[in-house]
């Protein structure tokens, strides 16, 4: 203990910080309710979300298929304590720069509610000035997802909750022992502690429990997309109360459906989206715009888990999970996301389109839809230029005003 403690002292001198937690200042909160979430779909209980998570953790995106009935125990301990003083709790974990190492980041410097909770930069800055290896990713709908991270690597938002944290170069928190003391010592946290558990002690599990109530509650789902979606819905009569199978299939038409609140432009973008014409669809589908989860998808595989080579280089320096692959992203908020890719590679959504239009590279593990109809060379699609600008424009339809300006998700060191 003496040589962290050491280390830790050590560290913050030469970034010329503190430790002195009284330094980096307190919360302000304010009492929100972060249990529900009202969507044009309906309203949505983010404990029944946890829950329904914690008994589909077997498969790469939330299990809406047959498959495995394992119970994700870790998941199922945050459901069934969920509760409004925990998701504050994880609100001021989020932002608090004492979870790094030197209390100089926390998860909120990389992930900004204005930016949808991603980066503008193309790779992070860490506690020591170290750039990530990866771009940070936007957070979107985590709760419902079993693959996280560029490479899935993580199954649910307990499992990722914690791995900033003690990342090397991302917080470097070098210890529990270290993170517990730490917290423990200041002076706001032991009341938010008993709020959220009935007890001021400070653990490794409750950290990880009460941040994963904070990222389990932000929900985006109030884009135009959602508003165009759940009126189609309901004048067919279909109730969707959450994420059910509708994270595979609509339950309608959505290529031939008119939006009535999308102009010439926007709805010219959908039907191309949907279309067999761009693709995309292919590998972005569903309410989240995500990889499919249907097992006929060929993405649904643990070795796969959502992940696809898009032929970005012929040699990768990175190989993501494996030969190439990287996570197919949500699409939600991806208008305000860039720079995209794991490298962050392409400035803006053009320069995206761009790459699947003329760009995609050859290798051996491209993905399937990305190869000419047959073969295996990839696909030139050559879209024209009012494609993508029709293309950009539906996209833009995405976004979730709501989800960037909820003073709920904002920081509460900042308010």
């Amino acid at each position: 203990m003496m040589l962290v403690m050491g280390t830790w002292a050590m560290t913050s001198c030469e970034t010329g910080s503190s430790v002195a937690t009284a330094k980096l200042g307190s919360p302000n909160l304010k009492s929100y309710d972060y249990s529900y979430v009202n969507t044009p779909y309906g309203t949505l209980s983010v404990s029944n979300l946890l829950m329904s998570k914690a008994f589909k953790s077997a498969t790469f995106n939330g299990g809406f298929f047959p498959g495995s009935s394992s119970v994700d125990e870790n998941m199922k301990e945050a459901a069934d304590a969920y509760s409004n003083a925990g998701a504050q709790l994880g609100r001021v974990l989020f932002y608090d720069k004492r979870l790094s190492l030197n209390n100089t980041v926390a998860c909120g410097s990389c992930h900004h509610q204005e930016l949808a909770f991603s980066d503008m930069a193309s790779l992070s800055a860490g506690f020591g000035g170290r750039k990530t290896h990866r771009n940070s990713m936007a957070i979107t709908n985590p709760v419902v997802f079993s693959n996280l991270f560029w490479d899935s690597r993580a199954n649910s938002p307990m499992d990722l909750s914690l791995r900033p944290v003690f990342d090397h170069i991302e917080m470097g928190m070098e210890s529990d022992a270290m993170l517990e003391s730490k917290l423990a010592a200041t002076d706001f946290y032991p009341a938010l502690f008993q709020a959220a558990f009935g007890s001021t002690e400070v653990t490794r599990k409750k950290v990880s429990i009460a941040i994963t109530h904070f990222i389990s509650s932000m929900i985006t789902k109030n884009s135009r997309f959602d508003v165009a979606v759940g009126r189609e819905l309901n004048s067919r009569g279909i109730t969707n109360g959450g994420f059910n199978n509708l994270n595979t299939q609509f339950g309608f038409d959505i290529a031939s459906a008119k939006f009535d609140n999308y102009n010439a432009l926007e709805q010219m973008g959908k039907d191309l989206f949907f279309s067999e014409r761009a693709r995309c669809s292919r590998c972005h589908t569903g309410e989240n715009l995500s990889a499919p989860e249907d097992p006929e998808s060929g993405y649904s595989a643990p070795t796969i888990a959502g992940t696809a080579n898009i032929g970005l280089d012929r040699t990768y320096t990175d190989n993501g999970k494996s030969n190439g692959k990287f996570r197919i992203p949500s699409l939600r908020n991806v208008e305000i996301t860039g720079p995209y890719m794991h490298d962050g590679r392409f400035a803006n959504l053009d320069q995206v389109i761009d790459h699947y239009s003329r760009g995609i590279q050859p290798h051996p593990h491209l993905d399937k839809n990305l190869m000419v109809t047959g073969g295996t060379a990839p696909v030139r699609l050559n879209v024209t230029q009012e494609e993508k600008d029709a293309l950009v424009a539906f996209l833009r339809t995405l976004t979730d005003v709501t989800y960037l300006t909820d003073k709920k998700f904002s920081d509460p060191f900042a308010n």
